[in-house]
């Protein structure tokens, strides 16, 4: 019995360990997604040519699109876990700005 008791309780500390690392690795994937929005949005805010702009707006919200996408992966992953509340997400990994409102502040 004693034997059965210690392989569960390795068991049920592998797999806390790998719920960990998974919430860990979808974090480090927002943290990506989120580098790349920001960089799109230096080269929109610096970009001086209309047509250049516009290839900047769509890799923008290309990239932001991305962000969002994995955000939400981010989120479902904490539920998974009994992770309700949100709000150091909210506080670590905000929502990047939509182009209106990137160049509603730059303005």
């Amino acid at each position: 019995m004693r034997r059965r008791e210690e392989t569960h309780r390795r068991l049920q500390a592998e797999i806390a360990a790998e719920k960990a690392a998974a919430l860990g690795r979808a974090g480090e994937q927002l943290e990506v997604a989120l580098r790349e929005v920001a960089t799109c949005a230096t080269r929109l805010l610096a970009a001086r040519d209309p047509a250049e702009r516009v290839n900047h707006v769509e890799a923008y919200q290309r990239a932001r699109a991305r962000a969002l996408q994995v955000r939400q992966w981010l989120l479902i992953q904490r539920e998974a876990l009994g992770l309700r509340r949100h709000a150091v997400v909210d506080q670590q990994f905000p929502e990047p700005p939509t182009v209106a409102h990137l160049l509603g502040a730059a303005s």
